[in-house]
């Protein structure tokens, strides 16, 4: 039998019975990696709870499936809370180790850029913990984002100071044309505290 880290993966929409293995990939990302400044792991219904806040608010929340596990999942959630910012998102990707290397971050990644323009978002903004963090600065680069700046030692943990990089690209129209629908049809919804920044 397939490993499922070596099949062709199926990316969809998230469901409610996907966020223990969601917490799971997270809390071991939370725990030895600097992709999350989170220090500790959050709980089953914590990441229930994000999930459920997120889809309720028409942010697309996908996970990568092969052979009946999850071995990776990709959101977008409000950049920032204020009105203004409210056609911008910020993405997270998070894959299993052994998922790590095999396109799943790519496909998941593809796949959310492409919900995030249905639903009529315009900006796209990644803040990658660590600058160390080449895999997912790479990822990101090949799928159109440009590099926006540095913000150089802004975290702690593990015992040494941590940047985040900012990149962006525009969904969509981008800044050519107005938001396609009035800003008060979205709330601005609370940042989600498992990103870099």
């Amino acid at each position: 039998m397939e490993h499922p880290a070596t099949t062709a993966p199926l990316v969809r929409p998230a469901i409610e019975q996907d966020i223990a293995a969601v917490a799971a990939i997270y809390g071991q990302h939370v725990r030895d990696g600097t992709a999350s400044f989170e220090t500790d792991p959050p709980s089953v219904a914590e990441m229930l709870r994000r999930h459920a806040q997120l889809v309720a608010h028409d942010y697309p929340y996908l996970v990568a499936e092969a052979g009946g596990q999850v071995l990776g999942y990709a959101y977008a959630g409000p950049y920032r809370p204020r009105p203004a910012y409210r056609e911008t998102v910020e993405n997270s990707v998070y894959l299993r180790p052994e998922a790590a290397g095999r396109g799943f971050g790519t496909r998941l990644l593809e796949a959310l850029i492409v919900a995030c323009a249905d639903v009529g978002f315009r900006q796209m903004v990644a803040v990658v913990g660590n600058s160390g963090n080449l895999a997912s600065i790479r990822l990101h680069e090949r799928l159109g984002f440009r590099l926006v700046g540095v913000l150089r030692s802004v975290g702690f943990k593990h015992g040494r100071w941590l940047d985040t990089v900012l990149l962006q690209r525009s969904l969509g129209a981008g800044d050519a044309a107005p938001p396609d629908r009035p800003s008060n049809d979205r709330p601005p919804g609370e940042r989600s505290p498992d990103r870099a920044g």
